[in-house]
């Protein structure tokens, strides 16, 4: 298995180490797409498991130098979805697809 970073979504400010997680591994996303670049104040990462979003949860971002970072626990096997929101409300969920990262088995 690869610990390479995930850029599927690099084009959108979104990196995701490990490339391709486990269930039970902590995943590292760094966020400096369109909110991070619109002088959002705090971010948000919504995150949540298959094509229902199973066990779906909000975990605050902490500001760094290259961007918004967060540690997500992969707790199931399939995918882990994610979105974005700041304290203003404003949301960016790859204009309605959302960002899918396949989770390995």
């Amino acid at each position: 298995m690869t610990r390479h970073i995930n850029r599927k979504y690099a084009a959108n400010g979104l990196l995701v180490r490990p490339a391709f997680p486990s269930k039970g591994e902590t995943v590292k996303v760094v966020y400096n797409g369109l909110l991070a670049n619109n002088g959002a104040d705090r971010l948000y990462v919504r995150f949540g498991f298959g094509a229902a979003w199973e066990d779906s949860l909000d975990y605050k971002m902490v500001r760094t130098e290259t961007g918004f970072a967060a540690a997500v626990p992969v707790a199931a096997a399939d995918s882990l979805n994610l979105c974005f929101h700041d304290s203003a409300g404003h949301w960016d969920n790859n204009s309605g697809a959302n960002y899918s990262i396949e989770v390995a088995r």
